[in-house]
C-alpha cells in the first residue's frame, strides 16, 4: 500500500544525500522507467555488480528503492511511499532530457528491454499455431471463461479492447456483448491466427491490430471493457501495462486481468519466456490502485493437473464515476 508520510528534517537530508551521487541518480532515472535486476543495471551503467549493489543498498536504506524477489531473480523498483516517490520523480524530472549520460543509459535500457521482448516474440512465433493448447496446460480455460462471462454480465456494452489478444479467443467469447471489438498484439503470427479464428466464428464486428501493449494504437477513454489475458507474466513492466490499460477505459469502465498466481517454477523463464513468476493479490491491488482503479473482484482457479499453476482473475473498475456520481456508480456496481 502506498503511504503518505512527511519526512523529518534529518530524514529529508538523509534521503537527499543518498540520491546526491551521479550513479545513484542514474539508477533512479532507470527505475523511473520500470523494474530492473542488478544484472540489467550492471549492463546499462557499465559498472561492476558489487558497485551497483552498493548503490542500491544505500538507496534502499534511504527508502527510495524497494527490492522484491521472484524465484531466483531479485527486482528493484522505486519505493511505494508517496513522499519518497514524489522526491524521486521531482529529481528525475529536473535532469535535462538531452543529458549525454542519461541518453546513453536510456539507449542501453531500450536495448535490454528489446532483447527481452524479442525472446518473448520468438517464443510466440514458434508457438502461435498451438498457443491455445500450450496455455491450457496450466489454465483451466473452461472454468476461467465461465467466470469471466459471469463477472462481465449479460448487459450489452459499446466497446471492448483485448490487449495481447493472441489467438483472439476473448474477442470471440465476448462477441455477443460488444458493438465494437479491437484486439492488439505485437506478433504478426498471432494476429494471423486471430483473424482466421474470428472469421471462422463469424465475428465481423471485431478487428485486430499490430501494436505494443505499452502504446496500443487505439484512442484513450474509449472502452467499456479492457482485457489482459495471460499476458502480464511475459512483460518486464506489468505495472506500466496496467496503467496504460487504465487510460483506455471510459469512466466506470472495467479492466479484467487473467494471469498466474505467484509460483516458483523457474523453468518457465527459459522454456516459455516468462518474465514474471505470477502475481499476488496485494501486488495486483497496488498496481490497480496506482492506475486509478479499484479492485472489485478476485477469483482463483486450481490447476488442472498436479504440475500446473493456479490461475487468478482480477477485476478492476475505473473510479472516476464514483467521484462524479456516487449513486450512479453504486447502481452500476450492483448490476455488473
Amino acid at each position: 500500500m502506498s503511504l503518505s508520510v512527511d519526512l523529518s528534517l534529518e530524514g529529508l537530508v538523509d534521503t537527499l544525500k543518498a540520491a546526491a551521487e551521479s550513479s545513484r541518480l542514474r539508477i533512479l532515472v532507470l527505475l523511473s522507467r520500470g523494474d530492473l535486476t542488478v544484472s540489467d543495471m550492471t549492463e546499462i551503467l557499465g559498472q561492476s555488480q558489487p558497485r551497483v549493489s552498493r548503490h542500491l543498498k544505500l538507496l534502499m536504506e534511504a527508502g527510495l528503492v524497494d527490492r522484491y524477489q521472484e524465484g531466483s531473480w531479485a527486482f528493484f523498483r522505486l519505493a511505494d511511499a508517496d513522499m519518497q516517490r514524489s522526491i524521486v520523480r521531482d529529481l528525475v524530472g529536473r535532469i535535462a532530457a538531452a543529458d549525454p549520460q542519461v541518453e546513453r543509459d536510456l539507449e542501453r535500457l531500450s536495448a535490454v528491454k528489446a532483447r527481452r521482448q524479442e525472446k518473448a516474440l520468438e517464443y510466440f512465433r514458434q508457438n502461435a499455431a498451438s498457443w491455445d493448447h500450450i496455455r491450457s496446460l496450466h489454465a483451466p480455460d473452461g472454468a476461467v471463461e465461465k467466470a469471466m462471462l459471469q463477472l462481465v454480465g449479460n448487459r450489452p456494452f459499446q466497446s471492448m479492447l483485448d490487449l495481447g489478444t493472441g489467438t483472439g479467443r476473448l474477442l470471440e467469447l465476448f462477441a455477443p456483448l460488444y458493438r465494437r471489438g479491437v484486439g492488439v498484439d505485437l506478433s504478426r503470427e498471432m494476429l494471423a491466427v486471430a483473424r482466421a479464428n474470428l472469421d471462422s466464428a463469424g465475428v465481423a464486428h471485431a478487428q485486430v491490430r499490430l501494436g505494443d501493449i505499452f502504446a496500443p494504437p487505439v484512442e484513450r477513454n474509449a472502452f467499456d471493457l479492457v482485457t489482459v489475458h495471460q499476458v502480464l507474466h511475459f512483460l518486464d513492466d506489468p505495472a506500466l501495462a496496467i496503467r496504460e490499460a487504465a487510460r483506455l477505459l471510459r469512466p466506470a469502465g472495467r479492466l479484467l486481468i487473467v494471469d498466474f498466481a505467484s509460483h516458483g517454477l523457474e523453468s518457465l523463464r527459459e522454456e516459455h519466456a516468462h518474465q514474471r513468476l505470477g502475481f499476488s493479490d496485494a501486488q495486483m491491488a497496488a498496481w490497480l490502485g496506482e492506475a486509478g482503479l479499484d479492485l472489485v473482484e478476485t477469483r482463483a482457479f486450481p490447476p488442472a493437473t498436479p504440475a500446473g499453476l493456479t490461475v487468478k482473475l482480477w477485476m478492476g473498475r475505473d473510479r472516476r464515476l464514483l467521484i462524479a456520481d456516487p449513486a450512479t456508480a453504486q447502481q452500476q456496481t450492483e448490476t455488473a
